[in-house]
């Protein structure tokens, strides 16, 4: 299911949450649209998970507004938001010694919820934990022990669902079934907010980003993230460096700049600024060979996730103080 941000369930506008003289987050603003994957990614002590309490009603802001599916984030109205969103933390606060089934049935009680079998039945096949709904969540990985922690955050059918960390600690196979899991959520329309520091995952998986350090740095697609920061470049690598690197590249169509790059793995290795990878790229082959360089490729330089995220980072004053 697309989101699209006319159609938000989750608008937050000057938020701000202080604890005494320190300030865990502050003036942050921004929309979540439904059925939006929409990560929140930050260093440590950004006031991510602070953030991800206060929209949950589980803390009160000091100042701002924010509407949580539909409903103004009051403390009158905790106890309906809390009925129409879900929870996840890095650990789930599962009870070891009873089964996966007595787990969510505990949970079905305490949020009074009707028809519970049909939810543990529905939230288990969502989960693909099924086949496992007798056994003990002590006798369970690590990984399908997440998996349990997300059937609980499903038995409400939350129209927002926070996870915070939910991969953290999880081997690549065990984080991918959570990356699948995530995946299916959003086709079934559910809103997830969601909490990294894997940047890769949250390349893959968000249909939007935020980088909060205290204060919103930045916001958007990936995609759009990259095209602020970084120009477009090609990257080039010769068998041996050029005797003459400005007279190959001065001048040539759409080639803004270069440089030697010092993280390429050949001898020649350059970072060439371009205006249009797909105009400077066979101009710069033709000088290559002209100057009788033995190319060994050319390729546009392509900016990930973490790139975006180190280059907010690093300029920011107060991470590079932690």
């Amino acid at each position: 299911m697309t989101a699209t941000r006319e159609d938000p369930v989750l608008v937050v506008d000057k938020l701000t949450k202080k604890f005494g003289p320190r300030t865990a987050y502050a003036d942050v603003s921004f929309t979540v649209g439904r059925g939006e994957v929409f990560g929140f990614l930050g260093p440590n002590g950004a006031g991510k998970t602070t953030t991800v309490r206060s929209l949950g009603t589980l803390i009160t802001p000091t100042s701002g507004r924010a509407t949580v599916a539909g409903i103004p984030l009051e403390a009158a109205n905790a106890v309906e938001i809390r009925e129409r969103i879900a929870i996840m933390t890095e650990a789930p606060g599962l009870y070891g010694r009873l089964s996966v089934t007595e787990n969510l049935q505990y949970f079905v009680g305490l949020y009074h919820l009707s028809d519970g079998e049909q939810r543990i039945k529905r939230a288990l096949e969502a989960v693909n934990l099924t086949d496992r709904a007798q056994d003990t969540c002590n006798s369970l990985s690590k990984g399908l022990r997440q998996r349990v922690g997300l059937a609980r955050t499903l038995l409400n059918d939350p129209e927002i669902l926070f996870l915070d960390e939910p991969t953290s600690g999880l081997d690549p196979v065990a984080a991918r079934g959570v990356h699948d899991l995530i995946s299916g959520l959003r086709d079934r329309g559910v809103t997830i907010f969601f909490t990294t520091h894997r940047l890769a995952e949250a390349e893959a998986l968000c249909d939007r980003v935020a980088i909060l350090n205290t204060t919103l740095r930045s916001i958007g697609k990936p995609s759009e993230l990259r095209e602020q920061l970084f120009h477009k470049g090609l990257l080039v690598a010769t068998a041996a460096p050029l005797a003459d690197p400005g007279r190959v590249f001065a001048g040539l169509p759409g080639v803004e700049s270069w440089d030697t790059d010092a993280r390429g793995g050949a001898p020649g290795s350059y970072r060439l600024a371009v205006s249009d990878p797909a105009v400077a790229a066979p101009e710069v082959v033709r000088a290559l060979v002209h100057a009788q360089a033995d190319v060994l490729s050319v390729a546009e330089s392509r900016h990930s996730l973490e790139d975006v995220y180190l280059e907010l980072v690093n300029e920011d004053v107060e991470a590079t103080q932690r």
